[in-house]
Formats: structure tokens, C-alpha cells, sequence
């Protein structure tokens, strides 16, 4: 292997060593051990569970006589006498359940409004701190709630709008920014379980909502004339609860270190380390950690300053900028563009393999398969999130071993061939289920199979390509411009799938399918397999050889500058048998090829 990147291994063997030897491995063990961190990140996970929850509730809702009936006013509850001057506003309301068009902006205002909560959370993150950035965030949240709750004031779909709009805004901030303080809380030897566990948050929040829709639509009874309106403010409203925990636990958690030590507060943070580890503040675990975050600090102020040198002074305008200018700069090289178009593409193909139409109307779609009832179809969409929670897990086990390739282009062509099938049936029975159920359950069985393909694989393993193709230079952008292509394509297809169901029926899911078997294509062929590449590996891959190489020779004399080689020579020595300083500098090409070849 080339010579920077084998003593950038041999720096980190020598400091995972140490920890392992301080702290033992990771693993079950590694949990327990710090279970102060793992409790807080699993409480910051409720982040998570809003934004999953916020996926799934819609749709449920948009099933339920009673909110047709509050938003269309075309059967007002007894106590409403609408004069003539309101029956044109009735009539216009009620479009938004009735016009499929605007059914879809009713559904996907939420994602608009995530795309631009998720641009502006890493400017707040960053100057507000994690910390305070996720009160920012469930306080904007608890707002938009509130606002849809006024619906039932008569304000109808404009309370609608406005609030799940701002929800959104307050869903997409939290999914970007609790990832962020889980990892910079989370000691490395449990790192990756604890940001995985957002994942399994957000698969949780979509399973208790589709369940709480369903047991909520039988309050009043399920007919249009006896339902309540407590059968569909429920829901709404119940997401309040773990809102205003959120709010009020943040108010207790510690900051960042990672966030204290890049804005000068040392001190705060090396007690913050102590804390969170439970060992002293002059214990030489903390210190090795304490100077492996400052080390990555002073590295991304070198990058700045190096890159963007007029944005090199850490004022709120310049860190607004620097996203915006950053991501810019990724467009402007062969090199950077090919991890632009795996990142932005790969999310693209992600959202239009049709999870989300699933996930925003499973009962609209299990009606159109002939479960004709309400309830039947909302039992059926609590299927769906169960087996997706359950079918998510596997992939945080094995993906490492398993590799990204193979997992991406099976799921893929999982979920399309379930597409096609679905077309299939619908296009022989789609006017005769009532003699045909077998036939309907036969569809829904292979929605449920599309749900377990895209949860072991495109759910969780889209994220994971997006988030290791870059370099440390540029990896926050890079990702921050995966997760905009997933948020807008998010929005499109919410905004596009009432239409398409109502008007080319069965060739919604042949349009889902052919776009999935382009997707498995696309991976296939064009994405490299990244599982267990150094970063100087991926520059190899993607042609721009050097740009790792030169992160870690940054990274280096940052090392020796506060004193973090020194502490970790002898233990390098132990580990490697050769201290990482003496290693040549420059790499050789095909050695990294040949390793390339062999992963």
C-alpha cells in the first residue's frame, strides 16, 4: 500500500490500539461500557422517530373520512351552518382531498419544507452549536404541529399547508443535525452503532405511526357520518409529546466537543469528554480523544483557509457562505463531478424507486389494489412498517462484510420486479376486484416484499455510499448535496404520485420498476464498491489521485504540531513495528490498484 495512506494506518492502528486497550473493543461490550453516551444518543434519536413518524402519519389521515369531511366541509358536523358566502371556499377547500394535484402538495409540503430546513441546519449547527440548533429545530416543529391543529377551526387547508411545511422545515434540520451530535457525543468505539441507530429511529417512527392511524380512525366509528375528528387530530397532535421531550431533555444534554473545541472552548470541552466517559480530566483516554478532535479542527480550518481563504474568519456570514461556495467548488473538476453524480444520482434513484408513495399513501394504494375499506387498508399499512423495521436491521449487521454493490443492485432489482408484478395484477383486475381478492392480496403481499427489499438495502446503504465517497476536505458538503437531491426528489415524487395513481394507474409502478432496474444499472456499472477503501483509495477510483494524500500530510503536521504523534509513536511502534513517521511519504499507485482489485 502507498506510503501516505500506510502511515495514516499505522496512526490510527496505533490510536485504535490504545483505545481498545483503554476501553476494550467495540461491540455489545463497548455499549454497556458507555452507556452515559448511549443514553443520550438514543435520546436524541427522538429526533429520528419524529421525522420517521412525519413520513408515515400523512397518509393514514388523508384515508379518513372525518378529515375529508373537516377539510372539504361537504358534510359539516351539525353545530357548522355555512352560509352562502362560505360555500365557495368549501368547495375549494375540498379539492385538497379530492384533486389529486393538489392532494400531492397537501403530502409533499412536508419535503419542501425539509430540503430547505436541511440547507440552512448546518449554518445553524454551526453557530448555535448541535446543541442548541436541535431546540431551534423541535421548537420550529412544535410550531408547525400546532398550526395544523388549527384546521379544525375552520381554517382547513391552509392550516394544513403552513404547518406541515413548517414541520418540515423542523424534521429536516433534526435528520441532519442529530447524525452530527450522536457521532461527535459517541466515543469511536461505538460510533457507527450509535449513528446506525437513526436509522432504526426513523424505521420506528414510521411503524408506531402507520399503527397509531390505524387505531385512531376507529374513534367515533369509520363511517363518514359517525367518525371523529379526534380520529385524525390525534395523530397530529400526539407528536407534541415527544417534541416537547426533546425540547426540554436537549436543555440537559451536554455540547458538542467536537463543536467547543472548534470555537475555542477547550477547556469546556475536555470536562465534557470527562463526563461523557466517566474517567477524569487528565486521564490519558481523554486526552488521546481530547487531541484527536482538536487535531480534525484545526484540520478543517487549514482546508478552509487553504481553499477559501477570504472565508477563513469564523463570522456567521462567512459560515453561511462556506456551504454554498463549497459545494461550488465540487462542480469544478472531472474528479469531484464523478462523486457528485454518484451521490445526487444514487439518491435520485433512491426516492424514485417509489418508497415514499408507498409510505405517503399505502391505504390510497391498497384501495386501488381492492381493499376497499379503511380500516383494512390501514392494517395493511401498519404492515408495511413493521416489516420495514424489521428488514433494516440485517443491514446495519452485515453491510460491511456483505459490501455496497451487491446489497444496492439486489434490493433494486427486488423492489422493481415487485413493481412490475404489481402492474401486472393491477392491469388484469383493476375493475373487478370484488371477484378478484385473491388477486388484490396477491399486490399487497408484493408491497409488502417491495418494503423489505428497499429497507435491507436502498434505506440504508444509499446513505452510507454518500456519506464515504468524499474526502475529509469536503466531505460535510458533499453529503449536505446528497441529502439536498434526496429532500427535492423526495418532493417531487410526493407532489407527482396522487396523479400518476389516478391517471396512468398500473403504469405508476412500471414507471417505479424501469427507473429501479436503472438504478441497479447504475450502481452496478457505474458506482465502485467502496466497502473497506481508504480515502486515498477512493481517489484512485474516481480519479483524483493525491487528494487524500495530501489531506493525511495535512493531517500529519497538524499531529506532530499539538503534541499527538509523540503520544502515539511508541504505541504505533507496538502495533505496526514500524512508527508511522518513518514511512515514505508518497504512495505508490498500483499498490493500491492490486488492493482495489482484491476488495
Amino acid at each position: 500500500m502507498g506510503g501516505a495512506d500506510a502511515g495514516a494506518g499505522a496512526f490510527y492502528d496505533a490510536a485504535l490500539h490504545k483505545r481498545e486497550t483503554l476501553m476494550g473493543k467495540s461491540g455489545p461490550s463497548a455499549l454497556i461500557k458507555n452507556f452515559r453516551v448511549f443514553r443520550i444518543a438514543l435520546f436524541a434519536c427522538i429526533g429520528g422517530v419524529l421525522y420517521g413518524y412525519n413520513q408515515g402519519m400523512f397518509s393514514g389521515i388523508l384515508a379518513m373520512p372525518a378529515f375529508e369531511r373537516r377539510i372539504c366541509l361537504l358534510s359539516p358536523p351539525p353545530v357548522f351552518q355555512p352560509t352562502h358566502a362560505n360555500h365557495r371556499l368549501d368547495v375549494d377547500m375540498g379539492e385538497y382531498v379530492t384533486d389529486s394535484t393538489k392532494k400531492g402538495w397537501l403530502t409533499a409540503i412536508l419535503e419542501l419544507g425539509a430540503w430547505i430546513g436541511t440547507l440552512l441546519s448546518g449554518f445553524i449547527a454551526e453557530v448555535l452549536s448541535r446543541k442548541y440548533s436541535v431546540l431551534v429545530a423541535s421548537a420550529v416543529f412544535m410550531l408547525g404541529v400546532v398550526i395544523q391543529a388549527t384546521a379544525i377551526t375552520g381554517v382547513g387547508h391552509d392550516a394544513i399547508l403552513a404547518g406541515r411545511f413548517i414541520t418540515g422545515m423542523g424534521v429536516g434540520s433534526l435528520a441532519m443535525i442529530i447524525p452530527i451530535y450522536n457521532s461527535e457525543v459517541a466515543p469511536p468505539e461505538v460510533r457507527g452503532a450509535l449513528v446506525a441507530t437513526q436509522q432504526l429511529a426513523i424505521c420506528f417512527g414510521i411503524m408506531i405511526s402507520f399503527w397509531i392511524d390505524y387505531g385512531t380512525n376507529f374513534i367515533g366509528g369509520t363511517s363518514a357520518e359517525t367518525q371523529s375528528d379526534a380520529a385524525w387530530l390525534t395523530p397530529i397532535c400526539l407528536q407534541l409529546a415527544p417534541a416537547v421531550i426533546l425540547f426540554v431533555g436537549m436543555i440537559f444534554m451536554p455540547f458538542s466537543p467536537r463543536w467547543l473545541v472548534h470555537h475555542g472552548r477547550e477547556e469546556e470541552a475536555r470536562q465534557v469528554l470527562s463526563s461523557l466517559r466517566g474517567l477524569s480530566p487528565d486521564h490519558e483516554l481523554v486526552e488521546l480523544e481530547f487531541l484527536e478532535i482538536k487535531a480534525q479542527s484545526l484540520f478543517e480550518k487549514r482546508s478552509v483557509a487553504e481553499l477559501f481563504p477570504n472565508l477563513r474568519e469564523q463570522t456567521a456570514w462567512n459560515i453561511f457562505k462556506l456551504q454554498f461556495v463549497s459545494i461550488k467548488k465540487l462542480f469544478q473538476t472531472r474528479a469531484m463531478f464523478k462523486r457528485v453524480v454518484v451521490a445526487t444520482v444514487t439518491m435520485f434513484f433512491q426516492q424514485w424507486s417509489g418508497i415514499n408513495a408507498v409510505l405517503y399513501y399505502a391505504p390510497s394504494i391498497f384501495k386501488q389494489l381492492g381493499l376497499d375499506d379503511t380500516s383494512t387498508s390501514l392494517l395493511a399499512t401498519g404492515v408495511v412498517g413493521i416489516v420495514m423495521f424489521i428488514a433494516t436491521i440485517p443491514a446495519v449487521l452485515w453491510i460491511d462484510r456483505v459490501g455496497r454493490k451487491p446489497v444496492l443492485t439486489v434490493g433494486a432489482i427486488g423492489m422493481a420486479t415487485c413493481h412490475i408484478i404489481i402492474a401486472v395484477i393491477v392491469a388484469k383486475n383493476i375493475d373487478q376486484w370484488e371477484s378478484h381478492k385473491a388477486a388484490g392480496w396477491a399486490a399487497v403481499c408484493m408491497v409488502w416484499l417491495f418494503v423489505i427489499h428497499f429497507g435491507y438495502s436502498w434505506g440504508p446503504c444509499a446513505w452510507i455510499i454518500v456519506a464515504e465517497i468524499w474526502p475529509l476536505s469536503t466531505r460535510p458538503y458533499g453529503v449536505a448535496l446528497g441529502a439536498s437531491s434526496n429532500w427535492m426528489n423526495n418532493f417531487i415524487v410526493g407532489q407527482v404520485t396522487p396523479d400518476m395513481l389516478e391517471g396512468i394507474t398500473y403504469g405508476t409502478y412500471i414507471l417505479f420498476g424501469i427507473l429501479t432496474y436503472m438504478g441497479a444499472a447504475f450502481v452496478w456499472f457505474l458506482v465502485p464498491e467502496t466497502k473497506r477503501l481508504t480515502l486515498e483509495e477512493m481517489d484512485i477510483i474516481f480519479g483524483s489521485e493525491g487528494t487524500a494524500a495530501a489531506d493525511f500530510e495535512r493531517m500529519a503536521e497538524i499531529n506532530n504540531e499539538i503534541g499527538l504523534s509523540r503520544i502515539l509513536r511508541a504505541e504505533s511502534s507496538n502495533t505496526t513495528g514500524t512508527p508511522y513517521e518513518t514511512l515514505p511519504e508518497k504512495g505508490n499507485a498500483s499498490d493500491h490498484s492490486e488492493r482495489i482489485q482484491a476488495v
